[in-house]
């Protein structure tokens, strides 16, 4: 599975507003040869909130097409409808992505269980690897390490992007989830200290 430095993508447009396709296989092109580990198509950094369906769909598509299977590709699924990222995630079933990220639902504020059965219902739709992103300071809402926990016994959840800012939780979500579960830092001024090795930087 994934792991290194992992880049969220833009997604490039013109001047027009349409998705400038040659600016994105520049920048695919780009991390592959700068020596990125994986790069994530249509995160919240790609627009996934702004852009069409179609649009969303055709990104990821078109970066998995300039990829050429060179690179891992990450597909951004998340939603705060859970219907649409159950959508998005069988969309790409089958299509070479290394796995989906789903960001927590956002402006609706769910409870600790309404997070659990929004992604429950997203890992139960489609095989696909399942990483949890959790950035409450764009959402709203903070998935807790107890939540990550439940949802981390689904064999399709893998990991947790977290963007909390808090490297306490490492050692907490290390001993909840277990070795194999993955941990991402979404935060780039405490990414070091967030997996130094005690823990605290």
């Amino acid at each position: 599975m994934v792991s290194g430095s992992i880049v969220a993508l833009v997604t490039p447009m013109d001047a027009h507003g349409e998705v400038d396709y040659v600016s994105l296989e520049q920048l695919v092109e780009f991390h592959i040869q700068a020596g990125t580990d994986a790069i994530v198509a249509v995160g919240t950094t790609g627009e996934s909130s702004t852009v069409t369906v179609d649009e969303h769909i055709k990104v990821v598509l078109k970066t998995l097409e300039f990829a050429d299977g060179r690179i891992p590709v990450i597909a951004g699924t998340g939603a705060n409808a859970t219907h649409e990222a159950i959508t998005f995630s069988k969309m790409f079933a089958g299509s070479g992505v290394a796995a989906c990220l789903s960001v927590t639902p956002y402006y609706n504020k769910p409870t600790q269980e309404g997070l659990f059965q929004h992604y429950k219902a997203i890992a139960e739709a489609t095989d696909l690897p399942q990483i949890l992103y959790n950035v409450p300071g764009r959402t709203a809402v903070d998935i807790q390490p107890e939540t990550v926990a439940r949802l981390a016994e689904f064999d399709n959840i893998i990991g947790l992007k977290d963007a909390t800012a808090d490297v306490s939780r490492v050692a907490i979500h290390r001993e909840l989830c277990g070795d194999d579960f993955l941990l991402f830092s979404g935060d780039d001024l405490t990414g070091l200290n967030l997996f130094s090795p005690v823990g605290t930087g």
